[in-house]
């Protein structure tokens, strides 16, 4: 019995199990089915209007529908009760008048009469347009039932009715379905007590009502064909309606696009005074603006650049007469006066610090008018970043800021342009020392499949909310009420944010006050990849918890 009980345990499991991979099965099929209709309803304007006019039309036409349908019914069914109450009345007075001159159920010529009474009463019965007539005398077992063409109508006559009929001496009906012969169908019967002068007898009136059914089919029928014309028709207006609508839109859409893509010169046909009409002439008014204001700033930007690299390659030959004076002046300093061979040295750094500032510009300049070129190759990354941090090793001595460097044991290949990656990490390293404040600045190299990182971070006073938005701005400072002769041109991160760009990387910032900062370089292994993921995580682990390491943040720095 156990083993029984168990086999049975696991068949009901595996067919529970079966059901609902079947439903799992069903439910993503109709998942996939359903998934074009969707996208098409989040994109379709069109589509949403002529859909929910549809549904609501189809909803109140369904409901008006139904409401004339039941009502035509009510009023068929009502109209029958009306004819066969009447009706019934009359043949049962009738029916008494026949059979009042009898005193005994027992003489032979009263079950003559009452048969004769049930076909008189019936006229031909239903197929002469007449009715069902029976005429039983349940008080007096010995008289038959007497009704037209001997049909047994019995069933019809239900033991509630005869009960109310009967004993409750009243005038009742109800409506039954039975097979007399002809197939299933709907009868109204009513029943009538006749005195007579042997008692009481009761007469049924049975009415079929096929022709009342046929009607109200006919009466459904008819409201439904029309009502779902009248739901295409709305949905042809819905959709036309909506298309005079809609179109003007998806026109201003595409010309917006067009717009957007530098096509300046795209306008919108204007047509009649109305409101679409007065919006195609504002969106054209707006595009002339903008077109005005574009040319006018790209102007501007143009001249611009030509001015920055004019002055940059100008100032390249004086600066270069006044390097060669300030070289033999700063060479013979030990012969002069010491206020004087302090201004040497002076005049020597700021030439420097002028020098650097020419050479930004200048590479600045060549980003803008789109004439920087990646030389990539097959670099291995660990020396470029160990000789960033050999080469920054005397003024991180000099700034009390230790670098910690790690690095991988093995070789980091990546196809790069070693001049551009040694030059953002020399920005990147240089502004974490000199950011610092005494406390060490750690340099990480990592790789994965598909991209290198190098992050570099420091504990210095970090960054404000929002601030690491701003870092790769030209000439933003962090401090604006630091001294000018602290710092650096003030273009470094913003070519360095360049170069990563032109790698196809990613160059970001995060920051917080107290906490320090960390800058972020992503790179991919193969030139021409999209990069999806970094190796190293852009918030460090000591700090506020951030996006995990093989995830891209949420905010990314853009200049």
């Amino acid at each position: 019995m156990e083993t029984t009980a168990t086999s049975v345990s696991a068949l009901s499991a595996r067919a529970l199990a079966a059901a609902r991979r079947r439903w799992h099965a069903v439910a993503r099929r109709a998942a996939v089915l359903a998934a074009p209709m969707r996208g098409t309803w989040r994109r379709s304007l069109h589509f949403r209007v002529v859909a929910i006019t549809l549904v609501a039309s189809s909803l109140l036409v369904g409901a008006f529908a139904y409401l004339v349908a039941t009502q035509s019914t009510n009023i068929l069914l009502q109209r029958t009760e009306e004819n066969a109450r009447a009706q019934v009345k009359v043949d049962a007075e009738y029916a008494a008048e026949q059979l009042g001159i009898y005193n005994q159920p027992f003489s032979a010529a009263v079950q003559t009469t009452l048969n004769r009474t049930a076909s008189s009463l019936s006229r031909g019965g239903p197929g002469q347009g007449g009715a069902i007539v029976a005429i039983t005398a349940s008080q007096v077992p010995s008289l038959k039932t007497a009704t037209v063409q001997a049909a047994n109508v019995s069933p019809l006559i239900s033991p509630e009715l005869q009960a109310k009929v009967v004993d409750g001496h009243e005038v009742a009906w109800q409506i039954r379905t039975h097979d007399l012969g002809a197939g299933p169908t709907k009868y109204l019967v009513y029943g009538s007590p006749v005195p007579t002068g042997f008692g009481q007898v009761e007469l049924y009136y049975i009415v079929p009502l096929t022709t009342e059914d046929q009607t109200a089919v006919q009466i459904r029928a008819m409201v439904l064909l029309t009502g779902f014309a009248l739901v295409i028709l709305l949905g042809v207006l819905a959709a036309l309606v909506t298309r005079l609508v809609v179109n003007p839109v998806r026109v201003a859409a595409r010309t917006a696009q067009r717009l957007s893509a530098g096509l300046l010169d795209q306008r919108m046909a204007v047509n009649g005074e109305d409101d679409l009409a007065l919006l195609a002439a504002s969106f054209n008014q707006m595009a002339t603006n903008l077109q005005r204001q574009i040319v006018r700033l790209e102007e501007m930007s143009r001249l611009q650049r030509r001015f920055t690299s004019d002055v940059s390659h100008e100032l390249r030959t004086p600066l270069t007469t006044v390097r060669m004076a300030a070289d033999l002046i700063f060479a013979e300093r030990d012969e002069f006066d010491p206020a004087v061979a302090r201004s040497a040295e002076l005049l020597q750094a700021e030439l420097d610090r002028f020098e650097s500032l020419l050479t930004d510009l200048l590479e600045i300049s060549r980003f803008d008018a789109g004439f920087a070129m990646l030389d990539a190759e097959p670099t291995d990354l660990v020396p470029v970043v160990r000789r960033v941090v050999d080469r920054l090793d005397g003024v991180s001595s000099r700034a009390g800021v230790p670098i910690e460097l790690s690095v991988p044991d093995t070789p980091v290949i990546a196809e790069v342009d070693p001049r551009r990656v040694e030059r953002i990490l020399r920005n990147l390293v240089g502004n974490a020392v000199e950011h610092g404040e005494g406390r060490p600045v750690a340099v990480t190299l990592g790789v994965d499949d598909s991209a290198v990182a190098v992050t570099v971070r420091d504990r210095g006073v970090g960054l404000r909310p929002g601030e690491e938005k701003l870092v790769f701005n030209r000439f933003w400072r962090a401090d604006p009420s630091r001294a000018r002769q602290t710092g650096g041109t003030g273009l470094g991160l913003s070519i360095s944010l360049e170069d990563a760009r032109l790698h196809g990387g990613w160059l970001e910032a995060w920051g917080a006050l107290g906490q320090g900062a960390q800058f972020r370089l992503t790179l991919p292994v193969r030139a021409g990849d999209r990069l999806t993921s970094s190796p190293l995580r852009l918030v460090p682990a000591d700090a506020v918890p951030g996006p995990a390491p093989d995830q891209r943040p949420t905010v990314e720095v853009t200049a």
